[in-house]
């Protein structure tokens, strides 16, 4: 959510890479573009491709639109941001996504799911979901990031890691323990105010908060989870020991079953194509039937095809794309850096 501290913890963990025995580099990217400054310096930066305060300005959105409207037009580039990614995973270890603020923004709208999807099909992916642990320790609220964690997990189908951030304000214990003791969560959730009307029942919300700490009980089995401090460094270690064996589980279930996905689409594609060229050549051979002499002259004869060889006057321009910039040409987005004399108006829509 946003206030986590998930722009921190990326600091924090860029930070710890960087002071191990060898260093480890990582390959950081931002895709946050309404991001005023952050503690580290990402390699890719979505704020070197699009403008966020001109995007709003160009279609008359708010923040939240101006965000996702803003992702949208980065990913149309992501393939090329893919293409650099991929030729610098042979020198890094690790690959760091910082998502945008809102994260309804990125989990919800199409190029959050691109992006996911993309990334996933061509490296291990973990996906780490960041709480503010000071701001849990409310059974409903707790319960709130729960339900968001388990959605998000649902629909990446991707290793997931919960990180209970800024341990150092308020230990993640109690969570670990909501999550692992069903009654030492109902217990908390008696004890809190707003949980009984005035005549001491339960309120709806208990009860709807009691069903669903049953439901979500199978969730917490098989979910890795980790206190965090993005201000003293406590618990990194044991994130990236978390990161390796998420890594192993993206081998071992992930990674077969996207295997199996890409044969079946193949192999759709293919039944389609074969079907397609059969009904041509049906439809070729009942009108060669009924057209007999139509056929005969669309044959090609050898002879003719000759006359044009001679024909030096062919209208053929050719273009050198080695000095001068052309559409579609390759752009390394790392490089392009919006300048204040040059306006950007982006297409409208419709």
């Amino acid at each position: 959510m946003a206030g986590a501290g998930k722009s921190t913890f990326v600091q924090r963990i860029n930070s710890y890479l960087h002071s191990q025995d060898p260093p480890s580099p990582p390959y950081v990217l931002n895709l946050d573009p309404a991001v005023s400054n952050t503690p580290f310096e990402p390699n890719i930066d979505i704020r070197d491709t699009v403008d966020y305060h001109k995007v709003m300005k160009e279609y008359n959105l708010g923040p939240n639109g101006g965000i996702l409207t803003a992702l949208n037009l980065f990913t149309t580039k992501f393939d090329q941001v893919l293409d650099i990614v991929e030729k610098r995973a042979d020198t890094v270890d690790y690959i760091i996504l910082d998502t945008p603020g809102q994260i309804e923004i990125f989990t919800w709208s199409a190029s959050g799911a691109i992006i996911t999807d993309a990334v996933a099909s061509s490296l291990p992916t973990v996906v780490a979901y960041v709480i503010d642990t000071p701001r849990t320790t409310a059974p409903a609220t707790f319960m709130s990031n729960m339900l968001y964690a388990c959605s998000i997990l649902y629909k990446t189908k991707l290793p997931f890691i919960l990180v209970f951030n800024k341990t150092d304000v308020r230990p993640h214990d109690f969570a670990v323990e909501w999550m692992h003791d069903f009654e030492a969560f109902q217990a908390a959730l008696a004890s809190h105010q707003g949980t009984t009307d005035d005549e001491g029942e339960p309120t709806y919300m208990n009860s709807l908060m009691n069903s669903m700490s049953l439901v979500l009980d199978e969730f917490y089995k098989h979910l890795t989870t980790v206190g965090v401090s993005s201000m003293t460094g406590a618990g990194v270690k044991e994130f990236f020991e978390a990161v390796d064996a998420s890594r192993a589980e993206y081998e071992r279930e992930y990674l077969p079953e996207l295997q199996r996905a890409r044969e079946a689409r193949e192999k759709k594609l293919g039944a389609m194509k074969e079907e397609s060229l059969s009904r041509f050549m049906k439809d070729l051979a009942v009108d060669r039937e009924r057209h007999p002499a139509a056929a005969e002259a669309d044959r090609w004869d050898p002879q003719d095809g000759n006359e044009d060889e001679d024909d030096d006057d062919l209208d053929v321009n050719i273009v050198d794309r080695s000095e001068d910039a052309w559409p579609g040409q390759y752009i390394d987005v790392t490089r392009m850096r919006p300048r204040n004399d040059e306006g950007m108006a982006w297409p409208r829509p419709g």
